[in-house]
């Protein structure tokens, strides 16, 4: 018989569903560090219900007193993720931890400042060594104090083409309700964030969800979020043509579930998932025959209608997983995953779902995660914050 393929990566990952704070993190802190094998938790990621936002530095305090992981991090959330679950409405808290020798880990807090110059992010690591290799970032935010377009441009500034990974914190209904962790801190705004570089690979699944509908066409006139021609016709005649053409199930489910998406490099041969930011169509101008979307689009740019659904949303994440694990030879040992509080039982119509369809495709792997306001993730190399999508970062030894 072959024998086993040793690893120096290992991971774990714990879920508690008990109600006491101090409980709930020595629960999670002492099932992680028994299936660690008593490594040592060099990355702890700490993910709760917003049952806990209040009493959250307690559940900090008991997992470091139990496991003294080098470094934690975590926020609250809608739900939960872990141990094969997606514990939704329930209060639960998840720990998923990592020993990753010869890694450096990098942490970091970001703020934003306001003045009449307009925003800036402070908080920026400056002995974050831009010498390693190409790092990997996993990100953790507050939807309420955070404008994540600047968080994006100051990543592509200081470390241009890296991944990102993450979720905006839920739970919370204000700012000040939600909850960021970094080691033994918490937060009640901001962004919390580590770079990790070295002997690991970590790769990323961004499904949006979505399949696209009826002909490509090429932006032949817009103004920053406005498309007003779709290869030289106003967008509207486009839209409504498309529209006739649908049956009655899809021109059902295009009234409330109808998005666009925008090809992210324009040099490839041929476009298929992955290769579309999918984004929002929010208006429409009958005079006018334009059509306004959820981002800035540019003249040039190829652009592609599309249909959510859960059906869709379910084939969309069993084709990114299997292209995933088609690309790489190392097997993936441990898994983040960051779901919208819109996926779930709420748009399935069964519990589980993500985490179900990531154990059939990449295999039984130490998961956890949490439901998000809005997921972190790249398409075509640049990073994004996207709605009604899974967001995946799998974790393996570098490929050779």
């Amino acid at each position: 018989m072959p024998s086993k393929v040793q690893t120096t990566l290992k991971f774990a990952a714990a879920v508690s569903r008990e109600r006491d704070s101090r409980a709930a993190g020595s629960a999670v802190a002492h099932d992680a560090r028994r299936d660690l094998e008593d490594r040592q938790a060099d990355l702890a990621c700490l993910f709760f219900s917003p049952q806990y936002a209040e009493s959250a530095e307690e559940l900090v305090e008991a997992v470091r007193k139990e496991m003294s992981p080098r470094l934690l991090i975590g926020c609250s959330g809608e739900g939960v993720i872990g141990g094969g679950e997606e514990i939704e409405s329930a209060a639960a808290v998840t720990l998923w931890t990592a020993s990753l020798p010869g890694v450096a880990l990098t942490p970091f807090r970001l703020s934003a400042d306001r003045d009449e110059y307009g925003i800036s992010m402070t908080g920026w690591p400056g002995s974050f060594d831009e010498s390693l290799e190409r790092p990997s970032f996993l990100l953790l935010a507050d939807p309420f104090s955070t404008p994540m377009d600047e968080v994006f441009a100051l990543l592509a500034d200081r470390c241009s083409s890296a991944p990102a990974i993450g979720g905006l914190a839920g739970g919370g209904r204000d700012q000040g309700d939600n909850r960021m962790v970094l080691d033994g801190k918490v937060y009640d705004g901001g962004l919390v964030g580590v770079a990790l570089s070295g002997p690991l690979a970590i790769r990323t699944v961004v499904s949006q969800g979505c399949r696209p509908i009826g002909e490509r066409y090429m932006v032949t006139r817009a103004e920053h979020n406005v498309i007003h021609e779709l290869s030289g016709t106003p967008a509207l005649e486009r839209l409504k043509a498309l529209f006739a053409s649908l049956s009655d199930e899809e021109q059902h489910l295009a009234q409330r579930a109808l998005h666009i998406g925008v090809v992210m490099d324009e040099q490839r041969n041929r476009f298929e998932r992955g290769d579309f930011l999918v984004r929002n169509l929010i208006g429409a101008d009958q005079r006018s025959g334009s059509v306004a979307i959820g981002d800035v689009v540019k003249e040039g740019q190829t652009v592609q209608f599309h249909l959510r659904d859960a059906q869709s949303a379910t084939e969309d994440l069993h084709l990114m997983l299997a292209a995933e694990r088609a690309r790489h030879p190392q097997p993936p040992l441990g898994a983040l995953v960051f779901s919208c509080c819109g996926r779930g039982r709420g748009l399935f119509g069964r519990p589980h779902h993500d985490v179900s369809t990531l154990k059939e495709r990449a295999g039984d792997v130490p998961t956890a995660g949490f439901f998000a306001q809005g997921e972190i993730g790249p398409v075509g190399g640049a990073n994004f914050l996207h709605g009604y999508t899974a967001s995946i970062a799998l974790f393996s030894e570098p490929d050779a």
